[in-house]
């Protein structure tokens, strides 16, 4: 038993690293395809942190809906993304670099704080009930409504987004 419990708790580290290091991918990237791989390898980590919390319902939707979107966010991005001449011909400069990094680190303690002093942890087993069709729909209905709602707003948001900014081309002329 003890043995499942490390496997268990490195698993959680597991997708709490591949969390950050495609959040981290994500952000530094200077190309567009780079930077949408990175979000897609954040996403799918937080989907594991969500199946390690007991909740595979809303695992199933953080990669149907979050990951799948990603590939809106692609589309979207080779339509009017920078070329890579045109990031070559930006100089990024670095003077706003201290105050993002203490804004990033506020914001990180907070969350931190908030989180540690608010949540109660309760063991993975515990949570989880059968995986039945009349299980996982009951959750969608009572459980989980609000969050399968705000995760099809942003989808929806997303889809519009695209369909605008595509309408426009490059030159950036809307409708």
């Amino acid at each position: 038993m003890i043995v499942f419990e490390y496997i268990a708790e490195a698993l959680f580290y597991a997708f709490v690293a591949l969390t950050f290091t495609g959040g981290f991918l994500a952000v530094r990237s200077k190309l567009l395809m780079h930077a949408v791989l990175g979000l897609a390898v954040s996403l799918f980590g937080v989907a594991g942190l969500y199946f390690y919390l007991g909740s595979p319902f809303l695992t199933m939707m953080q990669i149907l809906i979050y990951v799948g979107a990603v590939c809106i966010i692609i589309v979207l991005g080779v339509m009017i993304g920078n070329t890579p001449d045109q990031l070559a011909a930006k100089k990024l400069t670095g003077r706003n670099l201290p105050i993002a990094l203490l804004a990033c680190t506020t914001g990180f303690i907070a969350l931190f704080v908030a989180t540690i002093n608010r949540t109660e942890f309760t063991a993975a087993n515990e949570k989880i009930g059968d995986m039945s069709i009349k299980f996982v729909g009951e959750n969608l209905l009572y459980q989980y409504c609000l969050a399968f709602e705000l995760i099809s707003v942003v989808l929806l948001t997303a889809i519009i987004g695209s369909i605008i900014l595509a309408r426009g081309g490059r030159e950036g002329k809307t409708p």
